[in-house]
């Protein structure tokens, strides 16, 4: 059986991704109103009625703004940890009760052959997560929204053939940017987000000869470019003896505006 993914959209602005494997659709996120999701799905010839749960990394807006009315509009059960949900009952409106379930950090569901494996990150919200996806002996895991890459986070997505990591910033646009200082301090804090040079060097430790893509996400369009991102990956890798042409390794963008195009692991 094979797992395949698209990145709806990544960014500041919102954020959302399904991934999928045989008749299991699930949807990470809902960083967009319930129209703009179903427009995301559209371009990527997914009906969003097709969806069959929703998983949810924390609860800022860019990451639930449409989830309350989708989950309601679809009637979709919706999993979080219990902090997450503490939150997401404050913001997102009533949700049938059937509909919620808890999820808790570390744990590993299975949706139908597919697994999902929760675990824990370090971002300033009440328990955010990232997500591992295990079909068989393939292995896609989504890794943004975190101030440092933690030597347990690293432990869970290293060796995976596909890996969705934030490059959110690059350091010196943000020193010299126009944000005010105290939300330059939060991005850049241990529970802020991952600068382009943090994520290369997370990336020289996790990839391995199984990794094949690598999805700079949740890029800031104030304080970042996609060339940049690509540059300054490639040169810490570079660095550290590691070319990528040498690890059959591709680097991919995401979009703010726009999904990516359908990655399939394993055979079909």
């Amino acid at each position: 059986m094979a797992v395949r993914f698209t990145v709806l959209s990544s960014g500041s602005t919102g954020n959302a991704m399904v991934v999928q494997s045989g008749e299991v659709n699930l949807l990470v996120d809902v960083g967009f109103s319930a129209k703009k999701m179903e427009q995301l799905m559209k371009e990527r010839e997914l009906a969003a009625s097709e969806i069959d749960a929703i998983l949810v990394t924390h609860e800022h807006s860019d990451h639930i703004k449409g989830l309350g009315a989708f989950a309601r509009k679809y009637d979709l059960p919706i999993y979080a940890n219990e902090k997450t949900w503490e939150e997401l009952n404050r913001q997102i409106g009533v949700i049938a009760e059937e509909n919620k379930h808890v999820m808790e950090t570390g744990a590993v569901r299975d949706f139908g052959t597919l697994q999902v494996e929760s675990f824990g990150i370090s971002h300033d919200a009440a328990e955010p997560v990232g997500f591992c996806f295990h079909e068989g002996e393939h292995k896609l895991s989504l890794a943004t929204d975190l101030g440092y890459m933690s030597s347990k986070v690293k432990e869970k997505i290293v060796d995976s053939d596909a890996l969705v990591l934030e490059t959110n910033h690059d350091v010196e646009m943000l020193r010299v940017g126009h944000y005010p200082w105290n939300i330059k301090r939060r991005i850049l804090g241990d529970k802020g987000h991952l600068s382009n040079e943090a994520a290369g060097e997370a990336l020289s430790e996790v990839m391995t000869g199984k990794t094949k893509s690598v999805y700079m996400a949740h890029l800031s369009r104030d304080h970042n470019m996609i060339d940049l991102a690509r540059m300054t990956v490639n040169n810490l890798l570079e660095s550290k003896g590691v070319a990528l042409d040498s690890k059959n390794l591709e680097l991919k963008d995401t979009y703010f505006d726009r999904p990516t195009k359908w990655e399939t692991l394993g055979e079909e």
